[in-house]
């Protein structure tokens, strides 16, 4: 008398279970600055990458496979990054990485992902060799090399340039890099310089630094640092009755200026593929989304963050995951190279990058700079 329900009951689990069987998590790990020095960008980006995968997920997934964010707080520092990311590669057996924040982190944990085949994709490291670490490394964060030159240029027909003092960060991979490529961009422009200065990271006083840069009387600041120092400086900058307008690099661009800084946020001149004032539909749908959320406007590097995941998806979409993974690791190195995207940052594309002796290596962001200058607590695009 039972047998006909039990056989029914029997293959209703059996589908149920394969079903199941065939959905899986796909496991994506993040390795970020939630706390330390960085965590101004390291939260924004965390909250960028919940935001993209959060709202795929609920369109479907990846193939029926829903995404899982196992993240790491790497705390901005070497160390950490590298125990962050050995986790997630050999204890949690993600997909591929996301991070780390900072181009200082990633020098010193890119290394791992790439000995291990993972792919490991940063959304706002900047710095020069980054991804001349090898062919895993990825990267949506346009270099200073080709954004400061922009700003640059920019600054000098806008602001007629002629002589500027520059103060940067020496002790820290990332401003360090902008300070280079700041340097090409101003001989580029045959703009004079006035004086170099120097800080560390950690600095609290920068007015000796400052009266020296005031006695040349320039035109302009040009700041390579991190918000953590940068905002200071414009602040004891604006005390001392400095008033020549700021050129930052990629470390500057947040609306955390405007907090950091407060008063003296205005006439900081920055370049970036992301501009909160930028209307593009893809970007003000992202907005929108973001502001909903979080309650707080976005910065770039929440934008980076949320398109990062979103080229990443579409890579995704393109290979049959097969529960081998070190297989899957290598289908998605083969199909994320050839994504295109237009999202919060606009149109994007990978570049092959090159190591040192010239040999194909990883691959950086193809992107355009928008130049913005603050004005009244908001950036303002200048064409």
């Amino acid at each position: 008398m039972n047998t006909v329900p039990y056989t029914l009951k029997t293959l209703t689990m059996a589908l149920a279970l394969a079903g199941a069987a065939q959905a899986a998590d796909i496991k994506i790990g993040v390795a970020e600055a939630l706390s330390g020095g960085a965590a101004q960008y390291g939260q924004s980006i965390r909250n960028g990458f919940q935001l993209a995968a959060d709202e795929i997920n609920a369109a479907g997934g990846v193939n029926g496979n829903q995404l899982a964010l196992v993240i790491e707080d790497e705390q901005g520092k070497k160390e950490e990054a590298i125990n962050a990311f050995k986790k997630l590669i050999f204890q949690d057996k993600v997909l591929m990485l996301f991070g780390p924040t900072l181009s200082n982190s990633a020098q010193a944990a890119d290394p791992i992902a790439q000995a291990a085949k993972v792919v490991v994709f940063g959304t706002s490291n900047t710095a020069d060799g980054i991804t001349s670490i090898g062919d895993r490394v990825f990267r949506n964060s346009v270099t200073e090399a080709d954004v400061l030159p922009v700003t640059i240029a920019t600054v000098v027909k806008k602001a007629s340039l002629k002589k500027v003092a520059v103060l940067y960060g020496n002790d820290d991979v990332f401003t360090k890099s902008g300070y280079d490529n700041f340097k090409k961009a101003l001989e580029a422009q045959k703009v004079t310089v006035t004086t170099t200065e120097t800080f560390a990271k950690g600095d609290v006083d920068f007015k000796a630094q400052l009266t020296k840069i005031k006695a040349t009387n320039p035109d302009a600041i040009v700041l390579s640092a991190l918000l953590a120092e940068g905002a200071p400086i414009m602040v004891q900058a604006r005390q001392l009755g400095l008033t020549m307008p700021f050129i930052g690099g990629n470390g500057m661009n947040s609306v955390k200026v405007f907090d950091l800084a407060k008063g003296a946020a205005d006439g900081l001149w920055i370049g970036s593929p992301w501009s909160i004032e930028n209307q593009a539909k893809e970007n003000a749908a992202f907005i929108v989304a973001y502001t909903r959320k979080y309650k707080s406007a976005p910065d770039q590097f929440a934008a980076q963050a949320y398109d990062a995941m979103n080229i990443a998806t579409a890579a995704l979409k393109k290979i049959k995951l097969s529960g081998d993974l070190a297989k899957d690791r290598d289908a998605l190195h083969a199909a994320l190279p050839s994504v295109k995207w237009t999202g919060a940052t606009g149109a994007f594309a990978f570049r092959r990058a090159t190591d040192k002796a010239g040999n194909p290596a990883g691959y950086d962001a193809q992107q355009t700079a928008i130049v913005s200058v603050t004005k009244n607590g908001r950036y303002a695009i200048e064409k």
